[in-house]
């Protein structure tokens, strides 16, 4: 299976092959892919990193050659909300938070920003986290010019050097089942359901009882027992279903 590397800022990961179809993710510079299948200037993928599929524009990508080295261990990515790499033309390309740069020389660009590698603590978490404040709401999004939910825990936690799966679903199978939000530190999970008992939503615990996600935007709200309180509108909008501790 042929592997692929995103060269570009952002590219979008759509259900199916055509510009129409709903965007379910994005790939972001840097980011592995499996090649799955081509087909009508599209190639359907396999993400590496939390093995998600989808399809992209067969333009937006390098196909990387078999012989080449991938650096999988010890990834390292950029840590400021917007930074720049420079190609081989000495032109300026913006990249946003949480780039891997980790292979930048197989696409031969030049990165001299700050990088961030290995596990960091459930501190860094929470600093990274309030990076992405007010950052509008993008189903299927990652980066802080628009996210969604599970997006902004993945990318928080990755950045930070741990793996959660890309939908809230998914990642409510990882860590450890809390019982009580007063057992929870901040940098734990809080997820929510829908009347169905349905995983739909996830953020992540600040202390004193806060939890920041991505609803409407990066917001700060309160959360109890029941489950987030909206303060701006004075009523619960999220009911919560468990906690989990990855860390």
């Amino acid at each position: 299976m042929s592997l692929g590397l995103c060269n570009l800022s952002i590219v979008p990961v759509r259900i199916s092959n055509s510009d129409k179809s709903e965007m379910i993710t994005q790939l972001i510079y840097g980011d592995l892919f499996n090649i799955i299948e081509e087909k009508d200037n599209w190639t359907k993928i396999k993400c590496e990193f939390d093995n998600y599929e989808g399809w992209i524009d067969c333009k937006q990508y390098v196909k990387l050659d078999k012989n080449e080295i991938i650096k999988r261990d010890d990834q390292k990515y950029s840590c400021d909300l917007v930074e720049f790499i420079e190609n081989t033309n000495k032109e300026l390309i913006t990249i946003s938070i949480g780039s891997n740069i980790s292979n930048i020389e197989l696409l031969n660009h030049k990165y001299e920003g700050k990088s961030i590698s290995g596990k960091q603590t459930k501190d860094s978490i929470i600093s990274t986290a309030m990076l992405y404040l007010h950052t509008p709401y993008l189903w299927g999004g990652k980066t802080p010019f628009g996210i969604d939910c599970s997006g902004f825990t993945q990318m928080v936690y990755k950045i930070n050097g741990y793996k959660l799966l890309r939908d809230a679903k998914e990642q409510a199978t990882q860590g450890e089942t809390l019982s009580f939000i007063e057992e929870s530190e901040p940098g734990d999970l809080a997820f929510f359901n829908n009347d169905e008992d349905e995983i739909i939503h996830v953020g992540i615990i600040l202390k004193n009882n806060y939890i920041i996600h991505a609803s409407g935007k990066v917001r700060i709200d309160r959360l109890d027992q029941t489950g987030i309180y909206n303060n701006d509108i004075n009523q619960h909008t999220h009911s919560l279903r468990f906690i989990k501790k990855i860390i």
